[in-house]
């Protein structure tokens, strides 16, 4: 059964005494006491009190061995324990010391996981990547300074989030690693970034991530295909592409472009001419509409469909093209066609002119 800590009195005046001539082994039995007065207290301290435990430890730790100084760590670190101290401990050069804060400690926040893992080395980023919860702004830098065994456990790490960009270094650095691009592959990631993650990847990554996860084969398929025609910007793309586009714009000109037309292309499975003449007859950007074109459901086809005034055999027709073209299923097309007939002329322009200021907005430079 855990003895009673001694009165604060007491042992303030042992405290005096310690650190006015007090030897070192004297200094480590009171740090001792000191912090089982503080853990005993719970939550029930005020600020002006947890400030002086703060100063308190802050002059015990002085020149104390090592095993002193990682016990204490390892008792502050599971609770709200003094924030000076634990950054103090957090900074340590030695390991044993620090990771027990840098892996628990909530008193720790990015700002400082941030600077202790750009000012430290690989084993604090290892302590840090086994934190119950990581933000994407310090596993960018994780991923960035990491070595294999800190990326490994990062990736590994169910509670670590990652930015595009954290993605899209991870891809790189999965190239000569399968351990990595196993990891990665197991992971839950979101759709939006999963689809630029593969765009950035290398064939031998994709081919790892389906490996790492062969139910998801499809799903990397589709995936790749997506994100080829999504990052595919006018000046990338091909040759044919922008004959095609320039012929059916023409063709518009000319007012050679309608109903039948697009009925025409779609059973030809050309898929570039039918993407421009929906952009023409919808009063919008090429980009725009294969952006919707290529989506996983179908709301973009039937929204711009439904502007150009399309009949339903049609947008079967572009449907059943674009899943050949990116390698995917559409859902129940009753389903859809009653969709379609219920779909508002002027909801879908409203959406569509949503997907105009998401372009705009994505499209305009950044300000001063």
């Amino acid at each position: 059964m855990r003895s009673k800590a001694p009165s604060t009195a007491n042992l303030l005046d042992e405290l005096q005494a310690t650190l006015a001539h007090g030897t070192v082994a004297r200094r480590v039995e009171t740090l001792r006491r000191v912090t089982d007065l503080f853990l005993d207290g719970g939550t029930d301290y005020t600020p002006d009190q947890i400030t002086l435990f703060d100063d308190v430890f802050g002059c015990l730790v002085e020149n104390i061995e090592a095993n002193a100084k990682a016990l204490l760590a390892q008792r502050l670190a599971p609770v709200t324990a003094p924030p000076r101290i634990i950054r103090h401990l957090a900074f340590e050069d030695r390991i044993e010391i620090a990771a027990p804060v840098l892996s628990q400690s909530e008193q720790l926040d990015d700002a400082t996981l941030i600077a202790n893992a750009r000012t430290k080395g690989q084993s604090h980023m290892m302590a840090i990547s086994t934190r119950k919860t990581l933000s994407n702004a310090v596993t960018d830098v994780l991923v960035e300074l990491g070595n294999e065994q800190v990326l490994q456990s990062t990736v590994e790490n169910p509670g670590a989030e990652f930015s595009d960009n954290g993605y899209s270094v991870l891809a790189r650095r999965a190239e000569a690693n399968d351990r990595l691009a196993d990891a990665l592959g197991r992971r839950s990631i979101p759709r939006a970034q999963y689809l630029k993650l593969i765009a950035v990847a290398s064939a031998a990554v994709r081919a790892r991530l389906e490996a790492a996860n062969p139910q998801a084969a499809v799903e990397v398929t589709t995936a790749v295909r997506q994100a080829t025609r999504l990052a595919r910007s006018a000046s990338a793309a091909s040759r044919q592409t922008n004959i095609a586009h320039g012929l059916v714009r023409s063709m518009f000109e000319e007012g050679r472009i309608n109903a039948t037309q697009v009925h025409n292309f779609a059973q030809q499975r050309k898929f570039d001419e039918t993407n421009q003449a929906i952009a023409c007859l919808a009063n919008t950007s090429v980009e725009i509409a294969e952006a919707m074109m290529v989506e996983s459901r179908d709301e973009g086809v039937l929204i711009l469909a439904k502007i150009c005034g399309l009949p339903w055999a049609t947008v079967k027709e572009i449907i059943e093209m674009r899943d050949e073209a990116a390698a995917i299923k559409s859902g129940d097309l009753t389903e859809c066609r009653l969709t379609y007939e219920r779909l508002r002329v002027s909801t879908a322009q409203q959406v569509l002119r949503f997907h105009r200021m998401q372009q705009s907005s994505a499209a305009a430079p950044p300000a001063a």
